[in-house]
């Protein structure tokens, strides 16, 4: 007996395809014929016109993560004289000039800066602040430096001076390093670069938690000097203090209760990194553990410590002074 082919009539296997779903109903506002969806684009149209939302877009725009500002007339007009590394200006539209917007404009314009205009909204949200007087600046982000590179730069340059005739002149030679462990505030840290800058150390060294980073109020204290002094960021101090030490350095804490002087701990003749605290807590204990000598500043007892930067400076000089009065390296003083 045949067979019958093709679906059996009654069973709806001849329209069995056209049967098959297809997916959930889409939304009305979804669908490019429908009213709903007509109505939608208006309202975004209308939303994106808004100008309070068009100055956000345009702030955010202009804002990252990795940019810092720098607001108000004054605050602006000296990170430009120090020559600040920025990208760009902001003024507020039809801002009413003065003497110091008028230089930083001109400074602007010297230094190669895009100028943009932006209205109120924009300013206060790039600003995080009403407070902006119609002039924002955005700073680059600072280069940091590596801790190897550096050493390898101070090592080439001792090395180029040691055939020097003058001993004082090999003696400043020596690679000089300064490490800041716990020091939060970026005033302080622009203030210990100035330092550094001026007695001719080699760089300085910060961690990478815990610490202040090269912002533009840094930029600010130093004066300038951020843009000659190298520094490092490092993610453990204590081991890169280990690995200076393998190289040659010595290691010497700055602290209120050290037993030695700062400029007399016998290794300032010497490859040397100087670390300071933080004013209230000092440097940590694995630090201390790390050096080879810990050495105060004497003060009057009416004062109990002394500023970061402040100390900085002294111990600075102290080691400057030593360099250029002759005191022997540790080395030598071991044989006598």
């Amino acid at each position: 007996m045949a067979t019958k082919k093709g679906p059996t009539k009654g069973s709806g296997g001849k329209h069995r395809n056209s049967l098959r779903g297809r997916g959930p109903t889409p939304r009305a506002e979804d669908r490019v014929y429908h009213k709903a969806y007509k109505a939608r684009q208006e309202a975004e149209r209308r939303r994106r016109a808004d100008p309070r939302l068009a100055a956000r877009r345009r702030a955010d725009q202009f804002v990252s993560d990795a940019a810092d500002l720098v607001v108000g007339r004054n605050a602006v007009l000296e990170a430009l004289r120090v020559g600040v590394p920025s990208t760009q200006l902001v003024l507020a539209a039809r801002i009413e000039h003065d003497d110091r917007t008028r230089e930083i404009v001109r400074l602007a314009g010297a230094q190669g800066l895009n100028l943009l205009e932006a209205d109120r909204l924009e300013m206060d949200r790039m600003a995080h602040s009403r407070n902006h007087q119609g002039v924002v600046l955005k700073v680059s982000p600072f280069e940091y430096s590596s801790l190897a590179s550096l050493v390898d730069q101070a090592g080439k340059r001792a090395g180029a001076m040691s055939q020097a005739d003058s001993p004082a002149v090999r003696r400043a030679a020596q690679p000089l390093f300064i490490a800041l462990d716990g020091v939060t505030d970026p005033q302080n840290l622009g203030a210990v670069i100035r330092s550094a800058a001026a007695f001719g150390a080699s760089g300085v060294i910060l961690p990478e938690r815990r610490s202040a980073s090269v912002t533009a109020a840094a930029w600010k204290v130093s004066a300038g000097a951020a843009a000659h002094m190298p520094v490092a960021k490092v993610v453990n101090l204590t081991k890169a203090l280990e690995g200076l030490k393998e190289r040659g350095y010595y290691v010497v804490g700055l602290d209120g209760g050290g037993r030695a002087r700062v400029g007399a701990t016998g290794f300032e003749g010497d490859p040397l990194v100087v670390v300071l605290g933080s004013e209230g807590e000092g440097i940590s204990r694995l630090v201390r553990q790390t050096c080879d000598a810990i050495a105060g500043i004497p003060i009057s007892g009416m004062v109990e410590s002394l500023n970061a930067s402040v100390a900085a400076g002294i111990a600075l000089y102290a080691v400057a002074q030593a360099r250029r009065e002759g005191v022997p390296d540790a080395r030598t003083a071991a044989k006598d």
